[in-house]
């Protein structure tokens, strides 16, 4: 879209204010771990219980790709899926953006064909990048979105206009961009990864759509992670917390220290609130790069939340002004902060600042922010008992799951669902949990990196004690037994059950509960 067709965002009248190769380095297997380890059938998933298929009732509208409906269609996903799958082992190697860099070359520089907006941090990135992009569309811009890890399919992690990328477009994509990325292995002493053909073709795509905006989320830090290729004239920066301490750090500020590559050569940098520590790595950032730095709390934030039926009720003081009676129909203190970060970002974008102090028009962003979903995000898959996923996979996420999901529902009795990876820190997020579950079922998902649901329930009793500690493999036993226990309230509406612990474990919980 031209700049003379660009609709004005200001409103006058308120201007107030698989398989293992070894030529792989281990640094993406976290992002692989959630992308391409899972058993493409699912079998164990497909043999679930049908009784809680039927239970679940009808998806509501999300925006979840299934598997295509035609067979050749399929057949041909299931193919690039496979092939993607082959680059996923790992060795030994420095981080470096050198391989991407040179696929981005042979292909004409995609990603400088369209502005973007760079989001990095440890939590909230996917429903922030959704609630940006949902911001962006009500202003008529059409927008490429990419996010990590997806939660069902492959296809749910590039979207344009905010659908997922059709599989045969997916399909399509691979096959353009599959001649140069061989180019680029022949030519690198180690192949592009998974996530670098990815990130090659979500790029690839977006200039082909056109699109006028991407929105686009790291994969794992900042500096040498494969989407830092683009210049986001927008650096957000979510919350950052202790996780993948083994290649980002064990400290705040280490971690900050990566991921304070995506701020560029005068950018905006939107930050979220921070520990100190890693404020300060950034602002030390912003200020090497002449970067200009509008902070949660100070240039912009949430004035005023309050809990409203199906969501929540906004005031949020942008980078230009209030706007008020902001509904969002997400649960948590966490989206509040995640939507005042969104605003800021999309108005940083707009040119919205000290200079330019006026508001977007409110009717667009109040219509932006009523539609927005974040699948497996405190999400409701059924009622009675109400089944809630959650894909918080790290203390900090898992805190925020159990405040959100307290302060939102107010469940008599709560079983959780636990399914976790083996190099996560499970104590901590157990302990998270452990005011909120009455019981605790643990399990594990399909990924060869899922912790034995034997050794988790060992650190589940040591935080829960034994009586409160049910172990089923099976993932589709473990929401029958967790379904069962919340029947057993006498109170039967009072109970609740949450399934966490992993973006797969949500996943697949979501196609045993009839959705995808």
């Amino acid at each position: 879209m031209s700049e003379q067709q660009q609709p004005d965002p200001f409103d006058d009248a308120e201007d107030t204010d698989g398989v293992d190769n070894v030529h792989e380095p281990d640094v993406f297997d976290e992002i692989v771990d959630a992308e391409t380890d899972r058993d493409p059938d699912l079998a164990v998933i497909e043999a679930g219980s049908r009784t809680l298929r039927t239970q679940a009732g009808p998806p509501q509208g999300d925006q979840m790709p299934t598997r295509p409906a035609d067979p050749e269609v399929d057949k041909a996903l299931r193919e690039v899926e496979t092939d993607l799958a082959t680059r996923w082992g790992e060795t030994k190697l420095e981080p470096s953006v050198s391989r991407i860099s040179a696929l981005m070359d042979v292909l004409g520089e995609p990603q400088r064909a369209y502005p973007s907006i760079h989001i990095t941090g440890t939590n909230g990135k996917t429903s922030t990048a959704r609630m940006i992009e949902a911001l962006l569309g009500a202003f008529e811009l059409r927008t490429g979105r990419y996010t990590s890890p997806h939660v069902q399919s492959i296809t749910e992690r590039i979207t344009l206009d905010g659908v997922p990328i059709a599989p045969e477009r997916f399909v399509a994509t691979y096959h353009d961009i599959k001649p140069y990325v061989e180019m680029v292995d022949a030519a690198q002493e180690f192949r592009l990864s998974f996530f670098e053909v990815l990130t090659g073709m979500a790029y690839a795509a977006f200039a082909d759509a056109p699109v006028d905006v991407a929105v686009v989320e790291v994969g794992m830090g900042g500096s040498w992670d494969a989407t830092n290729v683009i210049d986001g004239s927008v650096a957000v920066v979510t919350p950052i917390a202790l996780d993948h301490t083994d290649r980002l750090g064990d400290t705040a500020a280490a971690i900050a220290g990566e991921k304070a590559g995506v701020i560029k050569q005068g950018a905006t940098v939107i930050l979220a609130q921070q520990p100190v520590e890693a404020a300060q790595v950034m602002l030390k950032k912003a200020v090497e790069v002449d970067a200009t730095v509008a902070r949660e709390g100070m240039e912009f934030g949430v004035v005023s939340r309050e809990v409203a039926v199906g969501g929540q009720l906004l005031t949020l003081r942008g980078l230009g002004g209030e706007y008020e009676e902001i509904f969002l129909p997400l649960y948590g203190a966490h989206q509040a902060h995640n939507a005042a970060v969104a605003l800021a970002a999309v108005e940083a974008f707009f040119g919205i600042g000290e200079q330019h102090a006026r508001t977007l028009d409110m009717d667009a962003v109040r219509s932006a922010f009523a539609s927005v979903v974040s699948p497996g995000r405190l999400e409701v898959v059924r009622r009675s008992p109400t089944v809630v996923l959650d894909a918080a996979h790290n203390p900090a996420g898992a805190q925020a799951a159990a405040d959100g999901i307290t302060e939102a529902f107010g469940f008599s009795r709560l079983i959780g669902v636990v399914g976790t990876s083996s190099d996560k820190d499970v104590k901590a997020i157990l302990e998270a949990f452990e005011p909120v579950f009455t019981e605790i079922v643990v399990t594990q998902n399909s990924s060869h990196r899922a912790m034995n649901a034997d050794e988790l329930a060992a650190v589940a009793v040591e935080v829960f004690g034994d009586e409160r500690v049910v172990v089923e493999p099976r993932l589709d036993d473990a929401l029958e037994a967790a379904v069962t226990l919340a029947e057993e309230e006498a109170e039967y509406a009072g109970a609740g059950v949450l399934v966490t612990g992993s973006v797969i474990t949500v996943g697949e919980a979501r196609l045993l509960l009839g959705r995808g």
